[in-house]
């Protein structure tokens, strides 16, 4: 806040002079010499980059084993700095023991890469990975606090999951019965989104709240996306050429009941209304994957599908005040009623007619969409800390 913005506030009446001089008091106390902290920033980039050109200027002139120490040895500096030094870094500013396990966690996933460069290695990419994952997860969920580590986490799970079943997939059509291993990829794609529960129940016992609230928003987030894709495929009818993969009968009733399951525990161990509007919002998505397939092929029953889904997640966010997910909800069923009025009516759009009235729809949808987002839509996030 500035100096300006608050002599503004006292000459319009807004704040007396006493509230004038404790703000303006408080703000010299303290503030920041944002300057000041961009040259040292600018100076230290300029060394860094200096040293990363001398290094890759002699690469090959190192011998492996001496990179991969120097390597190792910059991790472990950055991992004792982590757990020794904590309550320290803290103190100075959270920012950055969040910079140092990025750090850390950026230092562990390249030795990897490192590794295999320096011994010539070929394992598939979900290997490293997922070492990575179990040797960094742990100390990034122990030291976490904002959306920097909360979405390595969970990017890094994902992605790890990914890469497992692209790699292995060739095992479904190895076997005489796929079954098995179909459950089994579903599972692991469908894994990230546990990190809801646990982290809905660590946000209430944990001196570290808003890192697991952010962890339980990514992960409702990523069931969340993952039912809008299944709802969205179906109108092209996806599914129904699709016997034996994560997405076939198999597969998808694994991830409803992951959803569901996850969603049913998010409002058990955290029984607040937010907790159980995220909930209803976790466990709706995993009913929406498995009625996806039911509907592939059929563009209106698909289209309705995908619309109850951010229905039910527009009338949660309203119930519990979530302004933003409210009025992202009805931004996802207005733009799902344009691409719907387009798939339904092909024909008329090779018309200059058929344009027009498209034009008008389209706005007419947008006009009504920014209306009730604006007229119904919460006040204020008002307990947006409980999300």
């Amino acid at each position: 806040m500035s100096a300006r913005k608050i002599e503004i506030w006292h000459a319009a009446g807004l704040i007396d002079a006493d509230t004038r001089a404790a703000l303006l008091t408080y703000e010299e106390e303290n503030s920041r010499p944002l300057a000041l902290w961009a040259v040292f920033g600018i100076g230290a980039l300029a060394i860094g980059l200096g040293l990363v050109s001398v290094v890759a200027a002699n690469w090959e002139d190192v011998p492996g084993q001496v990179r991969l120490a120097i390597h190792l040895a910059l991790l472990g500096g950055a991992l004792g700095a982590v757990f020794f030094k904590e309550r320290q870094l803290v103190a100075a500013s959270p920012w950055l023991l969040e910079a140092l396990v990025a750090i850390a966690a950026t230092l562990g996933l390249t030795f990897f890469g490192h590794l295999g460069q320096v011994y010539q290695t070929g394992s598939p990419l979900w290997m490293p990975l997922s070492v990575w994952l179990g040797l960094f997860g742990p100390a990034l969920l122990l030291t976490g606090r904002s959306w920097l580590t909360a979405g390595i986490v969970m990017g890094g799970a994902i992605y790890t999951a990914m890469e497992y079943v692209t790699s292995n997939e060739a095992l479904l059509y190895a076997v005489d019965d796929p079954t098995l291993p179909t459950a089994w990829f579903a599972t692991v794609v469908g894994a990230p989104v546990l990190f809801a529960p646990i982290a809905a129940f660590f946000r209430t016992r944990s001196t570290r709240p808003d890192f697991w609230r952010r962890l339980e928003q990514l992960a409702l987030t990523y069931a969340v996306f993952g039912a809008s894709s299944a709802a969205a495929a179906a109108s092209v009818d996806v599914f129904s050429n699709e016997e034996t993969s994560v997405i076939g009968p198999v597969g998808l009733s694994v991830l409803a009941g992951i959803g569901v399951v996850a969603g049913g525990l998010v409002a058990l161990v955290r029984p607040t209304l937010s907790g159980r509007m995220a909930g209803a919002i976790i466990a709706g998505a995993g009913v929406t994957m498995l009625l996806a397939r039911s509907v592939s092929g059929v563009e209106l029953a698909a289209a309705l599908l995908f619309m109850l889904l951010w229905i039910g997640i527009g009338a949660a966010a309203l119930k519990v005040g979530w302004r933003g997910v409210f009025q992202l909800a009805v931004a996802a069923i207005a733009v799902r009623l344009i691409i719907l009025s387009f798939e339904l009516a092909s024909d008329l759009l090779l018309s200059g007619f058929g344009l027009i009235l498209s034009g008008f729809l389209i706005l007419g949808i947008a006009w009504g969409a920014y209306r009730v987002s604006q007229q119904f839509a919460p006040g204020s996030d008002e307990e947006g800390d409980e999300a």
